[in-house]
């Protein structure tokens, strides 16, 4: 009997609590004078990562791990609503990462950072543990391969075929083909937060990380 070809796509999402988070920082000032510009934003920079600093452990935290980038300083002369140009303006910016653990301390060290002077929060990034992430994406995988096998197997019986073996397995749209779209490559991970204020201060509450993996595979079913 002639062996019919099923071609399918599975796919599986899991979430897990985030582990890590890394909050991005700014400080920066501008003014007509370069100098003050810059001294202040070094200064403010230095308070900042002093207060990091503290806190970094490695192994324990709250800190784990931090980076702070060069300072950058340039100079620019704005336009009024008029069209004129305005005198020359200097500007001065650095940008500082911590990932913590303790999300609790990262609240209390966000709240507190972001009353100093030209400090700016610009986001936090939720994420696994390398660990966790790597068992992660190999269960999703398994699992995605698995519910292809279970789509396959069900197509196969409704055609009244019982054997069914597997033939090519790839990422989605690597089988050359092209009978799937939408699907991106390879398992993915991603994390969105909330936050607000509770009587005690700021309160961080991030969403559960979701990683997913998608792959096609090929049957001969008879």
């Amino acid at each position: 009997m002639p062996e019919t070809v099923i071609t399918v796509q599975g796919s599986y999402d899991a979430f897990h609590p985030a582990e890590r988070a890394t909050v991005t920082v700014a400080v920066g000032f501008e003014g007509p004078d370069q100098a003050p510009v810059v001294a202040r934003t070094t200064q403010g920079t230095a308070a900042l990562v002093a207060g990091i600093v503290d806190r970094h452990d490695p192994e324990r935290g709250p800190v784990t791990w931090w980076a702070s980038d060069r300072i950058r300083v340039w100079s620019q002369r704005p336009f009024n609503d008029k069209g004129d140009q305005r005198p020359l303006v200097h500007h001065a910016l650095t940008s500082t990462r911590a990932k913590f653990r303790d999300f609790e301390e990262l609240a209390r060290w966000v709240e507190r950072a972001a009353t100093y002077p030209g400090v700016r929060v610009d986001g936090i990034e939720w994420a696994l543990t390398e660990a966790t992430q790597a068992a992660a994406v190999g269960d999703v995988r398994a699992r995605a391969v698995e519910e292809a096998r279970t789509k396959a197997a069900a197509y196969a019986a409704a055609l009244g075929l019982t054997e069914l073996r597997c033939v090519a397995l790839a990422d989605p749209g690597m089988l050359g083909d092209q009978v799937h779209g939408g699907g991106g490559a390879g398992p993915v991970a991603y994390a969105r937060a909330g936050g607000g204020e509770a009587a005690g201060g700021l309160v961080l509450t991030p969403e559960d990380i979701a990683v997913s993996a998608t792959v096609d595979a090929r049957f001969l079913a008879s």
